[in-house]
């Protein structure tokens, strides 16, 4: 998932197909004195359709797809044929993306499951051939219903991502390498900030063959929530993780202190956040001395379940795993 090819916002214009109209016609037969309307319907314009589909990481095929239009319906023909309707167009996106109309704001669909469709916007309605409205005092009705036209609206489309476990913790916290040991996700890392410059997924093996999802998150910094460094772009995907992990450092000059400035960066930004479960691992304790546990549990936030571990020295990483997945099926019940 390279950073010049994952997209997870766009903003595209699409518009659905028109109705066919409804026909005008009168029937004209050998050996019969008075024919009559006959007039078909129009077909239904084409709709657009949103699609789910698990093969997707990022929105990137639609970055240059600025206008999506479906084909109108076709209209009505005697001898009462109805129009054939306009082709639909579907559009897919990754699992966890969200259709927005950029305008109001309002959310028009959510797509979290592989497969799942929803119609974004209705095709117009074919108009009603003439035949509809021939009576016993109406018997050449000489008009038709034209089609409703199509609807168009300027969409945006945002990804967050799905996942099971998210990583949050400030940059050079030890995320991506925590992720690149812990699965075969293969994150950029190096000794600097911002290492991490788009959200990274990988697939964790636990015990008797079970796994979960686990996304490392680029680095927050204080002042996030207000458009500082990385992190507003990029915490719109920490909403979809079913458990936060926070990652802090064993090099750190206070543990507490930064928890509760990763906690106060997802506060201002959705308070709903902090009702997720939250883990705590203390990381890099290779780069630091031997650990008196018993000494530092006056330096850890209370009320938080926390592991001590090393990515680089695999230490500490099957009791994160199963610390995670009892998180997991507790939320799950």
């Amino acid at each position: 998932m390279a950073s010049s090819n994952f997209i997870d916002y766009v903003k595209i214009n699409v518009r659905s197909g028109a109705g066919g109209a409804g026909s005008m016609h009168f029937r004209r037969e050998k050996h019969v004195d008075k024919g009559g309307p006959d007039g078909g319907d129009g077909g239904r314009g084409g709709h657009i359709i949103l699609k789910g589909s698990a093969q997707l990481w990022t929105l990137l095929h639609l970055k240059y797809q600025k206008h999506i239009k479906a084909k109108p319906g076709r209209a009505g023909e005697g001898g009462r044929r109805t129009g054939a309707e306009g082709d639909d167009v579907v559009i897919e996106v990754p699992l966890g993306t969200v259709a927005r109309h950029a305008e109001t704001g309002e959310r028009m669909a959510e797509i979290t499951e592989d497969g799942q469709e929803i119609i974004l916007l209705h095709g117009g309605r074919g108009g009603l051939g003439n035949d509809h409205y021939k009576s016993s005092t109406r018997q050449t009705p000489d008009y038709a219903q034209p089609g409703e036209p199509g609807q168009e609206a300027w969409i945006i489309l945002e990804l967050k991502l799905l996942a099971d476990v998210g990583l949050v913790g400030f940059p050079n916290a030890g995320k991506s390498t925590l992720l690149s040991v812990v699965s075969a996700a293969k994150p950029e890392i190096a000794d600097y900030p911002f290492t991490t410059l788009v959200p990274q997924l990988g697939v964790v093996a636990y015990r008797d063959y079970k796994s979960f999802v686990m996304a490392d998150i680029p680095g927050i910094i204080e002042g996030a929530s207000q458009g500082k460094g990385l992190g507003l772009r990029f915490l719109r995907h920490i909403e979809r993780n079913s458990i936060l992990l926070f990652v802090v450092p064993a090099t750190s000059e206070d543990w507490a202190a930064e928890y509760e400035t990763l906690l106060n960066e997802l506060r201002q930004y959705n308070p709903e956040l902090l009702d997720k479960e939250r883990l705590l691992a203390i990381s890099k304790i290779d780069l630091i001395e031997e650990i008196d546990y018993s000494t530092v549990i006056d330096r850890l936030p209370a009320g938080i379940p926390t592991v001590f571990i090393s990515a680089i020295r695999q230490q500490g990483l099957m009791e994160l795993k199963d610390l995670i997945w009892k998180a997991l099926t507790r939320t799950e019940d």
